[in-house]
């Protein structure tokens, strides 16, 4: 399963990676408003609603390979055993049962010089 994982991961972070190049080079649709206002652009104010080229069909390819990744990662990561031998995922030490000023509990005080903390 390990495998699995890390062919998504590698899936997830080419997409990514190839989701900023196509929207880097691509032509955004606010470039032209400015040579609309008074240059005499036959365009409309925020760009004309064409069919797709290319370049967007791939980014919306891409984006939804990302998106598939995305949700396989977040699949895979809350399929994993618990015992995985992870310190943070590990209970920690139950405290003895006893009250407060119990000298079992009371954190120790090293003895060579140090003021001793008086206890109830």
């Amino acid at each position: 399963m390990n495998v699995i994982v890390n062919v998504v991961l590698a899936v997830q972070m080419l997409t990514a990676l190839g989701m900023i190049g196509l929207i880097l080079i691509q032509h955004g649709k606010g470039a032209d408003m400015g040579a609309a206002f008074g240059s005499g652009s036959s365009g409309s104010l925020f760009g004309a609603s064409g069919s797709a080229n290319f370049l967007s069909r791939t980014t919306a390819v891409l984006a939804a390979v990302f998106f598939v990744a995305t949700l396989a990662l977040a699949y895979f990561g809350n399929a994993r055993p618990t015992s995985s031998g992870s310190v943070l995922e590990t209970p920690a030490a139950a405290v003895p049962a006893g009250s407060a000023s119990d000298a079992s509990v009371a954190p120790a005080v090293p003895a060579s010089g140090a003021a001793q903390i008086p206890t109830k």
